[in-house]
């Protein structure tokens, strides 16, 4: 196979495969896999589009001047105030579809919509800096992406059933969250020790990913005897 090839292979595999499992979770009424998979290509191309094309101009300078100094702080705000909302348009599409009514159909697409993101990102990574880099990506990524995607996912799952007014202050712990990562990410690059910050990032991420499936699981169960009438009724 070609480098291309394999560095294609660790950016879309592994994120495939988590988003079969996040799928597979919603057992009482799946998604329709066509906006399930129109979603994680939304996040893989029009969110990563969006995000360069703005990070381009906030962190590089171009037609806007950066307002803070570009330092690691600033580059990770960055980041987060524009990928969490380009990964929210994603989201947004099969909320408008009618798609999204409950906590696990908007985990399941805002974990689609961060998985895509997160696989092209690693992907053009790959190109710039060679495979080494996508495969070490391939473990952290697409985790962190999913997490924070979701948080927005569960946020319009909460909208959809009334019990939330409108996804701002999702997006907002989204964008935290992801401007936190890369501020010590971008440190760890000159002091090691920050690493372990980003270790317990990475458990703090997979613990709210867990949580948001166990409040999922259990709304689902809660309306078992819904889904099961609707199904009688087809």
């Amino acid at each position: 196979m070609s480098l291309i090839t394999y560095i294609a292979f660790f950016a879309y595999a592994p994120t495939l495969a988590i988003l079969w499992y996040f799928y597979h979770k919603d057992k009482y009424e799946p998604e329709p896999k066509r906006y399930v998979v129109a979603t994680f290509l939304l996040g893989a191309t029009l969110s990563v589009g969006i995000s360069y094309i703005l990070e381009s101009v906030l962190t590089i300078g171009g037609i806007i001047k950066p307002i803070l100094p570009a330092t690691a702080f600033y580059v990770a705000l960055v980041a987060g105030i524009v990928e969490e909302p380009a990964k929210a348009l994603a989201i947004r599409y099969p909320f408008a579809a009618g798609q999204i009514d409950g906590i696990m159909d908007g985990l399941v697409y805002g974990v689609a919509a961060g998985l895509g993101f997160a696989a092209t990102e690693n992907f053009l990574y790959g190109l710039g800096w060679g495979v080494g880099v996508t495969i070490a990506r391939a473990f952290l990524t697409p985790f962190a992406h999913a997490t924070w995607s979701a948080i927005v996912g569960v946020g319009y799952g909460l909208v959809s059933e009334g019990k939330a007014y409108s996804t701002g202050s999702f997006l907002i712990l989204a964008m935290f969250l992801h401007a936190i990562w890369d501020y010590f990410a971008f440190l760890s690059a000159g002091i090691p020790a920050y690493n372990l910050v980003l270790i317990f990032l990475i458990l703090l991420n997979a613990a709210i990913l867990r949580y948001f499936l166990m409040l999922a699981e259990m709304e689902e169960r809660s309306k078992l005897w819904y889904y099961l009438f609707r199904r009688g009724m087809r």
